[in-house]
């Protein structure tokens, strides 16, 4: 049974092809302006890894925010589900999940089938999310990539006092023209998104274990940091990279969908 999952977010599309549960193909793009442009292209580009059409696939479930622009889904299914089963399945002893998307971060306690128990959101500001570390890595003139690694680097980071994103940006400029250095403004910012993150997480009623999805999952300035504000390690996925697990999700799903539909 081949079934695929493509989740379009707001900064990176992916997608995932399952042959009977075994990851056959996977595939991540910067989003382009249309959601339907990133999950053609996206998409296409698995399918062309894994030397197969559209259809091959005998189901398709559409997740992130732009599910509902997917013109070759069969369901679409809201990314907290997907990210959910997702990483229960690549961590099966994981209890709870960050998710930080580009737009929204998101807290979950899940149960042993990656089902939803409780949930938390925060949808509106920047400030939590992966837009606030792409701005503020472009003010300090380091990759989103390279920012997770000042932290270790820093002597004396920064304390950012303003949550919003906006005036966040303002403090930043301030500092570098301060003479501080990019490493404690690295650190700053992490420590600040780290802030924010484990206010979710512990609004949720944490659990062990504990795992990040999404991109921010990669920064590994972050990541300790909110290991050291929630007392507790967080399991590291590494059978795919974090921003594939709302995918691998969606067709995780798409194969349940499949089996009930053939046992009813």
């Amino acid at each position: 049974m081949i079934t695929a999952g493509c989740d379009v977010g707001s900064l990176t599309s992916k997608a995932v092809i399952m042959r009977d549960n075994r990851i056959v193909a996977q595939e991540v793009i910067r989003s382009r302006t249309k959601p339907a442009e990133s999950a053609v292209a996206v998409m296409n580009m698995a399918l062309q890894k894994a030397q197969m059409t559209l259809t091959d696939i005998v189901f398709c479930v559409g997740t992130g925010y732009g599910r509902d622009k997917i013109p070759f889904i069969s369901e679409a299914v809201s990314e907290i589900s997907c990210h959910a089963r997702g990483a229960r399945w690549l961590l099966p002893t994981v209890k709870t999940v960050i998710d930080i998307g580009g737009q929204d971060c998101k807290a979950m306690r899940i149960d042993k089938d990656g089902k939803i128990l409780k949930f938390i959101t925060n949808d509106k500001c920047a400030s939590g999310t992966g837009r606030f570390l792409e701005v503020m890595a472009r003010i300090i003139n380091v990759s989103l990539d390279d920012l997770g690694g000042l932290s270790a680097r820093a002597t004396a980071p920064i304390a950012l006092a303003n949550a919003c994103t906006v005036w966040a940006q303002a403090d930043v400029i301030q500092h570098l023209n301060d003479g501080i250095s990019a490493e404690d403004i690295g650190a700053g910012i992490n420590n600040a998104m780290a802030s924010r993150m484990a206010v979710l997480a512990n609004n949720i009623g944490l659990e062990r274990d504990l795992c990040m999805t999404g991109g921010v999952a990669k920064n590994a300035g972050v990541v300790s940091a909110l290991e050291k504000l929630l007392g507790m390690s967080i399991k590291r996925i590494k059978k795919v990279d974090p921003q594939l697990v709302g995918a691998v999700g969606a067709a995780l799903i798409a194969g349940d969908k499949v089996e009930r539909r053939t046992a009813s």
